[in-house]
């Protein structure tokens, strides 16, 4: 059977200086930590509250449904 597991892809494009700890940790846990790295990540509500907790700091590249 084909892997049907939800993904979305995130790409860095603003940069974690002079901002919260609590942003530079969530782009860490994220797997992001420096300019225009990408991080393929599950599809989960968790996830979705990280991305838009640094909205401003990310971009959502690839929303595999």
């Amino acid at each position: 059977m084909a892997n049907t597991e939800k993904t979305v892809t995130v790409e860095q494009i603003g940069s974690p200086l002079r901002r919260p700890k609590d942003q530079r940790a969530t782009l860490i846990g994220l797997g992001l930590n420096k300019m225009h790295r990408r991080s393929t990540l599950k599809d989960t509500p968790e996830v979705r509250g990280m991305i838009n907790k640094v909205q401003h700091l990310v971009r959502v590249v690839e929303d595999n449904a």
